[in-house]
């Protein structure tokens, strides 16, 4: 028991140090997280640790795959729902099926359907670190919507292809039509117990005022959502992620300011751990892979890994540059070109295609040998050809993505910033207008520093009259009037961003930006 004691000191050490030196060196922690856990995997006298894929699949996937539906934008990914679609679905085949034909080329004896198996594997991305980048070079928003709204569903997509493409391999039978038919039907029904399970948790936390227990419910949402779709044999990551979108759009009407200021403080820590441990666990899975492939050579290795890596870098890069001109020759619509983004923004979103720890614990869930001996054909050798595709997209495009974006120039043309302050102007005109309805009620005709000086004279006397200093002349009613007239313009501003938001005036992101200020400002009123 000390020596697990000790592993887990030593793992929050190793996640505290690693994180802190990628900031230092500004580089996307996700990827020093790996190349740390790769090294210390090698420390003579580390325990193996095994990701068991269970782990990932079902105790870190749904609060991650929730949290991110949370604050993303359903407008916004409505607006990109074609460009969305094609990544998050076709990329995803077209991908699956370059890497099944360059594996089954390299690998002597590999069925077909294991080489689909391993083109599912690799095939979905995984934006943390590229969306991490894109914010701190000031990306334009659009090109982070589509790499996030891309990572939503094709989590999805691939998880669906990889255990059709499992099954063909274990039990020997394809039917294309079957195949098809069972990805439309994991899709909806993915997306329509997410949307029952969101609409039930938002009913219900309308009507608590507790923030613990709300902060612990939004905690279970997409466990709620994510494992009775998968005992259905649904996308459990599509009901994680569309009962985040549900829950998230409603969110400013459900939830209290001490409840959103709690929670997304609370949610900032989580995500950050669950992603930094996986990531490091992600690293340290190399020494045990290695050890499950030592009948191959070195060369046959690299050379295995580089061809599939390159297969799927280039895949993504080839789809960006093709199939987005052909639907233009067919599209021509004024609403459509004025949506096209240049051949250097598309650059950038093709270099973005990062692989992380789904795909790792994908390849793990491949069936184990049984009692006969049989097993999935050339797992250890999928698991490590795995590990070669995340590592090589996390440090390669990781580490040069930066580079590329200052060289191409793709920058925002401060939109963001101009909708903000929108947001602020017209909250802020909201709240003079209340006022004025007010006014007949409260005294708020002072100047500004009359109004400063009474305000805290009106606080000074009601302290004293609850210590009993001097006896309390109605500064008490007072004071709670004044903070009631403050609430009531808060709440008037909230209406008028949340009004803003709903009409697609101001982004998902600003909203929130200005709505956390307005709940910092109500957090200080004591009543």
């Amino acid at each position: 028991m000390r020596e697990a004691e000790l592993l887990v000191l030593g793992l929050m050490l190793a996640v505290v140090g690693l994180s802190v030196l990628a900031r230092v060196i500004r580089v996307p922690y996700p990827i020093l997280l790996v190349l740390g856990g790769l090294v210390l995997g090698f420390v003579p006298g580390m325990p193996t640790i095994a990701l068991h894929p269970e782990l990932v699949l079902v105790l870190f996937l749904p609060p991650l795959m929730y949290w991110s539906g949370f604050f993303a934008s359903p407008r916004e990914l409505r607006a990109d729902l074609r460009t969305i679609s094609l990544l998050a679905v076709g990329l995803v085949l077209a991908t699956m099926g370059a890497v099944a034909v360059t594996a089954h080329a390299l690998i002597d004896g590999l069925p077909w359907a294991a080489a689909f198996a391993l083109g599912a594997i690799v095939s979905p991305t995984d934006p943390l670190a590229s969306t991490a980048i894109a914010r701190r070079l000031g990306v334009p928003r659009r090109l982070v919507t589509l790499v996030e709204g891309e990572s939503l569903v094709n989590d999805a997509t691939a998880l669906v292809a990889y255990r059709i493409a499992v099954a063909a391999a274990v039990g020997g039978g394809f039917v294309a039509w079957q195949a098809g038919l069972r990805f439309l039907v994991g899709v909806a029904g993915g997306v329509a117990i997410g949307l029952l399970v969101g609409w039930l948790v938002a009913e219900l936390r309308r009507r608590l005022d507790d923030p613990p227990v709300e902060i612990m419910l939004s905690l279970a949402t997409g466990y709620a959502a994510y494992l009775p779709a998968d005992q259905l044999g649904v996308s459990g990551v599509l009901a994680a992620v569309t009962a985040g979108l549900y829950v998230g759009w409603r969110n400013p009407e459900i939830a209290s300011a001490p409840t959103r200021l709690l929670g997304f403080s609370f949610w900032e820590v989580l995500v950050f751990l669950v992603n930094a441990i996986l990531f490091i666990l992600v690293g340290l899975q190399l020494h045990l892979i290695l050890s499950g492939i030592s009948g191959h050579s070195a060369a046959t290795l690299l050379g295995l890994a580089a061809a599939v890596s390159a297969a799927v870098i280039a895949t993504r890069i080839v789809w960006e540059f093709t199939v987005p001109y052909l639907i233009r020759l067919l599209d021509r619509r004024p609403s459509q070109r004025a949506r096209r983004i240049g051949a250097r923004a598309r650059l950038v979103v093709g270099w973005s295609g990062m692989r992380g720890a789904v795909s790792l614990a994908a390849a793990l869930a491949l069936p184990l040998p049984t009692g006969a001996g049989q097993g999935f054909p050339h797992r250890d050798l999928i698991i490590f050809v795995t590990f070669a595709v995340i590592l090589a997209t996390l440090v390669l495009q990781g580490l040069t993505l930066p580079a590329l974006i200052r060289r191409l120039g793709v920058h925002g043309d401060g939109g963001e910033e101009r909708e903000e302050l929108r947001g602020r102007l017209v909250a802020t005109d909201a709240a003079l207008a209340r006022l004025e309805e007010l006014a007949a009620e409260e005294s708020t005709r002072d100047d500004t520093l009359e109004r400063l000086r009474d305000t805290y004279d009106l606080h000074h006397r009601r302290l004293k009259a609850q210590a009993g200093k001097i006896s309390d002349d109605g500064y008490q009613d007072r004071s709670r009037a004044r903070q009631r007239l403050v609430r009531e313009l808060l709440q008037a501003q909230r209406r008028a961003i949340v009004q803003l938001r709903n009409s697609g005036v101001v982004s998902n992101d600003v909203m929130h930006r200005i709505e956390r200020d307005l709940d910092l400002e109500d957090s200080r009123l004591e009543i």
